[in-house]
């Protein structure tokens, strides 16, 4: 996994609960109290889903609300001071998510060792789109919480609905 993911995390943890909270999860997960996360890295997929793991238990949150909280501040905070392109060159949360599979494909193209999720999308009605996850890695409440937090960002009010076990649900107001 890109060390992007990591850096986010990092920084969600310590602005909400401290450089202390963020060092302990690392411990807990069995990393180094020390280990610098370089957002151009390369981390082992099982290894940070073990931090996340550990995040939840050190913050007793499920994985749904860990999931939500990334999900807000990687699209409302990190990605805004490092990709804020992708979010004025669109001007609906609809547009933005029917792009995101267009976004992982250009962000990685270059990115040695990228293995991004990709997307495929379907229309149930006019209001309501099924969006397809395809990835190895199974973290489609991620997916949801970084819907949610486009929904947020171009203050629209979403429902959004995990459908097992690749899907989401996404109805526009």
């Amino acid at each position: 996994m890109k060390g992007t993911i990591l850096k986010c995390l990092e920084e969600l943890v310590i602005d909400r609960f401290g450089r202390d909270k963020w060092k302990e999860i690392l411990e807990r997960a069995g990393w180094s109290a020390s280990t610098f996360v370089w957002a151009l890295g390369d981390f082992d997929d099982s290894q940070v889903l073990d931090l996340v793991g550990a995040l939840c238990e050190s913050l007793q949150l499920s994985l749904p609300q860990a999931a939500d909280a990334f999900g807000d501040h990687w699209v409302n905070v990190y990605s805004q001071k490092m990709y804020p392109l992708f979010y004025t060159s669109h001007s609906t949360a609809k547009d933005f998510l029917l792009a995101m599979d267009d976004v992982h494909v250009e962000m990685t193209r270059t990115m040695e060792n990228a293995r991004p999720p990709r997307f495929r999308y379907e229309w149930e009605d006019d209001r309501t789109l099924i969006i397809h996850y395809l990835s190895h890695r199974g973290l489609l409440d991620f997916v949801v919480g970084l819907v949610r937090g486009v929904g947020t960002h171009y203050r629209e009010a979403l429902e959004v609905s995990k459908l097992e076990p690749n899907r989401v649900r996404v109805v526009f107001a």
